[in-house]
């Protein structure tokens, strides 16, 4: 089991963060996974169509994470949070990446809902999970980039476990070591808003959409959420 930490410093600066955190146990990636299939088309044929849109950098959505990545010295325009540069992708290809099914559901959820997600292959996670400031001397290694070591400056918001950073500038870009492969068999998801009470029920409706996509071909799903009230969750 591992435990997923909310720092003190980071309800302090951003008291309306809530987290979901979505669990998949017994995770079966070589399976066809026909729902995520359908979501990722559906999106992308209302997109065509002009039905729908993903919400850009004037979205109050993106306009927070703009405004949080700022407070801790990081250029949202150079280095976008995950939804912003995934819905700019989406926009001028027309079509979502496609990496596997896990990382393709968490995404087509994150996109369809202006919320940032990522994932961690928890067999690859060290210790608990903490949401914290960094203090400039960890390590990380790019996610695709096995042979780099880049450091966060301080202040920088991270996710990190006790070997090194998972995530950089809070949810820019995940870490090769945990990154999830279609042979992950037990993972977290995250799926993250700076405004609890504004984008609570939206945050809760699309964990439990990107848990049905994983319950086909899982053992065993589960959701929980870190906040203020529950800064500490163990899956």
């Amino acid at each position: 089991m591992v435990t997923f930490r909310l720092d003190p410093a980071v309800v302090g600066a951003f008291p309306e963060t809530l987290i979901a955190v979505v669990t998949a146990t017994g995770l079966r990636g070589r399976e066809e996974w026909t729902g995520t299939a359908a979501a990722v088309a559906e999106l992308e044929r209302e997109l065509a169509e002009g039905a729908w849109q993903p919400a850009d950098e004037t979205d109050p959505r993106i306009e927070a994470w703009h405004t949080a990545y700022r407070s801790f010295g990081t250029n949202p325009r150079r280095v976008r949070p995950s939804v912003d540069a995934l819905g700019r992708r989406l926009a001028k290809k027309g079509a979502l990446p496609r990496v596997n099914p896990a990382v393709d559901s968490y995404n087509v959820v994150s996109v369809r809902h202006g919320l940032p997600a990522g994932a961690f292959d928890l067999d690859h996670v060290t210790g608990e999970v903490a949401i914290r400031p960094a203090d400039g001397s960890e390590s990380f290694t790019p996610l695709g980039e096995p042979d780099s070591v880049e450091h966060p400056r301080p202040g920088e918001i991270v996710y990190a476990d006790t070997t090194g950073i998972l995530t950089r500038h809070w949810n820019h870009r995940d870490a090769h070591r945990t990154r999830v492969t279609e042979d992950s068999t037990h993972v977290a998801f995250v799926l993250e808003t700076l405004h609890a009470t504004r984008d609570g029920r939206l945050l809760t409706a699309a964990a439990e959409e990107l848990r049905k996509l994983l319950a086909r071909h899982a053992d065993r799903t589960a959701v929980d959420h870190l906040s203020a009230e529950r800064p500490r969750v163990t899956v």
